[in-house]
Order: C-alpha cells, then structure tokens, then sequence
C-alpha cells in the first residue's frame, strides 16, 4: 500500500500503463489495487496448478502483495518455485504473499460458532490481516452455550467490527448484534445436518434477524467477510497511526 507516497506523476504514468494482462485464459486487472485495497485475488478451485502459477507470478511483478483462495497444499508447493516467501495456511487453504508487511491495525474480533467452522473463519481472517488488520479470534462459541458469548463482551464491545461465523441454525450473528453496537459481518457456512441446506437455513436466519447492524455474505465466503471487515476497520482508524 502506497498511502500517498506515490507522486501524481508517477500516479500518472502507473494509469496509463494497460490496465489488465490477457495471458488467454485470464485477464489480470493490474489497476485492481489502485482502486481498492487489494491486488486481484485469485479464486483457485477451478484452476489448474500451471493456471494459478503464471497468475500469480504476474500479479507479484506489478505488486507487493497476492491472495489465492481455495487450493490444497500441491498449488502451494508450485507456487513457491516462483514466489519463495509465499506463506500456506492449510486450515484456510490460502496462499499469501506480501513482499513489504506493514504493522497490522487491531480492531477486528472473529467468533465461530464450532470448530468445523475454522476453514471459512480462517479465510476471512488470512484475508483481513493480509489487508493489513489484526485479528482477534474465539472459535467455539455457539449459542448453545451462551455463555460462552458472554464471556467475551469486553472484547466484542471494545472492536471496530465484528466477524461472526455460524453454520447450523445460524444464530450467533443475532445474538452478537443484540449486544453491541459495533457492525457485524454475518457469515453463513455449510456447516450442518440435512435441514441446513448447504448453508442455506444460516443464511437465511441471518438475512431475517431483527438484530440492527448486521450485514450478512454469502455462504462459506470467509474472503468477503474478511474483506468488508478490514474496510470497516480501515475507516476506524483513518487518520490514526497503526501503533496508536
């Protein structure tokens, strides 16, 4: 991330360079980090090793940082030839890269409802401290056991934004937003017994809360919840330095 660093003619000159790459079966949208806050992610599932390879090995030339989402361990191993320093996290399955890590801003508290929940938690969360965000989780506190949400009020009342992660029943989001007064990213998963549908029922429970403040993603899209996480947390903090 520049952060204003860069020179308006500098700026210039980066605008007029070919805004994507066709490598024929991709087109890579370089201008992507000018205008948001990363890179283009590479969704993996679908892609082939070699695809995934010469796709981030362009994105790595023209930036400091790469995410690549949904690739088990062997696409790691291939993508290491090209990129030595770039990091797997298997519980996520994401690849990550960043060339110049920057102090990481505190402020984004992720909650899963179960443990089988961990590899879309895990997602969002590679996503938002790749983003540049610091983030606090507890895994396994579901509703059933409410308590166990309880506990944990004065870090969920002391975040800028909240990640809460539920299969099931979906239930924990609501709750959570009934306690605080911080916005709140719901996050179905798949995680459940036949009547969930594939994630479906959480979806669903959490688009009909009552609970003000949510905004809920799509089912099992950790990258999304990490993403909106780390804007919402980013204007918290704009104009404050990241040690303050």
């Amino acid at each position: 991330m520049n952060h204003g660093t860069v020179s308006p003619e500098a700026a210039l000159e980066q605008l007029r360079d070919l805004p994507y790459e066709n490598l024929g079966f991709a087109r890579i949208d370089h201008h992507r980090a000018l205008r948001h806050s990363l890179p283009e992610v590479v969704y993996g599932r679908g892609k082939t090793v070699e695809q995934v390879v010469a796709i981030v090995q362009r994105i790595a030339d023209r930036s400091d940082r790469c995410l690549v989402t949904q690739v088990p361990d062997q696409y790691y191993q291939a993508v290491r030839t090209v990129l030595p320093d770039a990091v797997y996290h298997p519980v996520a399955r994401a690849i990550t890269y960043c060339r110049q890590p920057e102090p990481l801003l505190p402020g984004v508290v992720l909650l899963t409802g179960g443990t089988a929940d961990l590899p879309v938690a895990e997602e969002a969360a590679v996503t938002a401290e790749l983003m540049g965000h610091a983030v606090v989780s507890h895994c396994d506190v579901g509703v059933a056991g409410i308590h166990r949400v309880l506990d944990l009020l004065p870090d969920l009342r002391s975040a800028n934004v909240i990640i809460a992660v539920a299969g099931m029943e979906g239930a924990l989001p609501s709750v959570v937003g009934g306690l605080v007064d911080v916005p709140v990213v719901a996050l179905p998963t798949s995680v459940g017994y036949g009547a969930n549908l594939g994630g479906m029922t959480p979806l669903l429970a959490m688009l009909n809360s009552c609970a003000p403040g949510l905004a809920v993603v799509n089912i099992d899209n950790g990258f999304g919840a990490g993403y909106y996480a780390a804007l919402i947390n980013g204007l918290a903090h704009r104009g404050v330095p990241a040690d303050g």
